[in-house]
């Protein structure tokens, strides 16, 4: 998803990129068309069709944000003075801008009981100027609209999906907690944050976000893609997710046709080089640019074949950005995600707060007060309306509520690459609270960047739909799910974990009562314990390339 003010930033690219061959003599004034669906509600359908209305391919765009406030009649004159025989047609979805209908925010561009996704495919394909090669194309919202029309038709010859999740829930929660800056803030600036009602009355997956996983519908997916992400963006992992759940189980057409780019970026800017408290360096935007267009020119018109050739995953491994000598900092590739040499490595919580490989003889408790009404402060990380990026922690790591974990000086580089865990041991004085993880790189001079966080509700640990309450201090494990990095701390680095109950706003505060809001309601401070030990083997779960 993105805000109002970054909708036009994917448009120069898109126009450079098919300068060379796209839309020749297509019409800059297009032609509306009210397209049906099939509870007949008309979408507003703008069509860049060229002149002589010749049977040609289609790039197709669903947006939420409105298809003349994003100026596509600009895009559609630029594309007009060069290139090839393909049309252009941008939609509004349903019961936004022009279109008909009541806006459900994604509820029915999926396959439930309406499907605008696919029977606008469908439509195109009854059209005289389209001769049956369709790619859609978007970023963000619009990627969302590609993600969830993509099981329910196999009439889509290949798709490029930008800062995308896998599932609307992943949008809305993370580890059951309400991802409070991102869903609020977003449904306001759009005008439907009376979802919100909907959304926060399923905190776990239910049968409602069942009809916007996309993971879960992968083997009915048939459309190839190009799946971009950024380590930092709202969309991360689902991003990862979307790319994998189709590499590897999709349908014919998609399983093994699948190109995944991670790069060092927040959502919706691969142009940022002065990233939180970070100037990374040169070479922090993507090597092959062309890739993305390369591929959908060949799915559009099946000249290029060889493009298929190139590796199906390019990763950006970062590095200390302040030492040019030092590893990382550099593009990879590979043909799976994660790459297949790396193993899981433990490393435990143990005293005087120190990250250890050996699993502490002695059983150790860190136990720190939570008060909702003092959460501790997001500074960066993946978000979308609050700065994003690797911020460094200091400003907030030295609270109270805020344990800190950190392994010795690093005598060698060591690197860090795929999916990242915290498996804790913890117990609470409250009905039921709140874990926060932090990984950051500790750099010489004592910052503490920020790679990647996550948060775990406790009475939703298992994943189950239906709470599971710990009893006041009884020890109960859970997991932390950090999505994805990669990383090679530097030699004179440190790895660093940092634990608390809170990060806000980013995630809405947990009240320690039962309930799942503070709206309206009281709240008490919890007192919450880590545990460690032969016992509770606490620790921070990292993916490393095997020796």
């Amino acid at each position: 998803m993105s805000m109002p003010k970054k909708m036009l930033s994917f448009c120069p690219m898109l126009i450079s990129a098919l300068l060379c061959w796209a839309v020749l003599g297509c019409n800059s004034k297009p032609d509306t068309q009210m397209v049906a669906m099939r509870d007949g509600v008309m979408l507003a359908t703008d069509c860049f069709v060229p002149h002589w209305r010749a049977p040609a391919p289609v790039v197709l765009i669903r947006t939420v944000y409105g298809r003349v406030h994003e100026d596509y009649r600009q895009l559609a004159r630029e594309l007009e003075k060069n290139g090839k025989n393909i049309c252009l047609v941008v939609q509004d979805t349903r019961g936004r801008f022009g279109s008909e209908g009541e806006d459900r925010v994604f509820m029915d561009d999926a396959w439930g009981t309406l499907q605008d996704g696919a029977d606008t495919v469908a439509w195109l394909l009854q059209q005289p100027w389209c001769n049956g090669r369709i790619v859609t194309y978007g970023n963000s919202a619009r990627g969302m609209t590609q993600v969830l029309m993509a099981p329910v038709t196999g009439d889509i010859a290949g798709q490029s999906i930008r800062v995308t999740g896998s599932s609307v829930y992943t949008l809305a929660f993370t580890g059951g907690v309400w991802n409070k800056s991102l869903v609020e803030l977003w449904t306001e600036a759009q005008f439907n944050a009376y979802i919100l009602q909907t959304w926060r009355a399923h905190p776990m997956p239910d049968e409602f976000w069942n009809q916007f996983d996309a993971e879960a519908k992968a083997r009915q997916v048939t459309a190839p893609a190009i799946h971009f992400g950024g380590w930092w963006d709202i969309s991360q992992q689902g991003t990862i997710n979307n790319f994998s759940s189709r590499q590897y189980s999709g349908g014919p057409g998609a399983r093994g046709n699948q190109f995944l780019v991670m790069g060092p970026w927040v959502h919706l800017t691969q142009t940022q080089q002065n990233l939180g408290d970070l100037v990374l360096p040169d070479n922090y935007t993507f090597p092959q640019p062309d890739l993305e267009w390369q591929l959908l020119y060949y799915w559009l018109t099946g000249v290029g074949p060889e493009v298929l050739e190139n590796p199906h995953v390019y990763y950006y491994v970062l590095g200390d950005v302040d030492d040019p000598a030092a590893p990382g900092n550099m593009w990879r590739t590979t043909e799976d995600w994660p790459p297949l040499s790396t193993e899981p490595r433990h490393l435990y919580l143990a005293p005087s707060l120190a990250l250890s490989s050996s699993l502490p003889a002695a059983e150790t408790t860190y136990t720190y007060t939570f008060d909702p009404d003092n959460p501790c402060p997001t500074l960066g990380g993946a978000n979308l309306t609050l700065p994003a990026g690797p911020f460094d922690q200091r400003p907030a790591s030295d609270r109270s509520d805020v344990v800190r974990f950190a392994t010795v000086t690093l005598e060698a580089p060591l690197e860090v690459t795929g999916r990242i865990a915290v498996r804790l041991f913890v117990s609470t004085s409250a009905l039921d609270t709140d874990f926060t993880a932090k990984l950051v790189d500790i750099y010489p001079d004592g910052r503490e960047i920020l790679l990647t966080d996550g948060i775990q509700r406790l009475k939703y640990r298992t994943g189950a739909s239906t709470p599971d309450y710990v009893l006041p201090g009884t020890i109960a494990e859970l997991t932390i799910d950090l999505w994805s990095f990669s990383i090679i701390f530097n030699a004179g680095h440190r790895i660093g974990l940092q634990i608390s109950s809170s990060n806000y706003p980013r995630f809405d505060v947990n009240p320690n009562t039962g309930y799942d809001f503070p709206d309206n309601a009281s709240t008490i401070p919890a007192t919450n314990s880590i545990w460690s030990g032969p016992d509770y083997p606490s620790a921070l779960i990292l993916p490393v390339p095997a020796s």
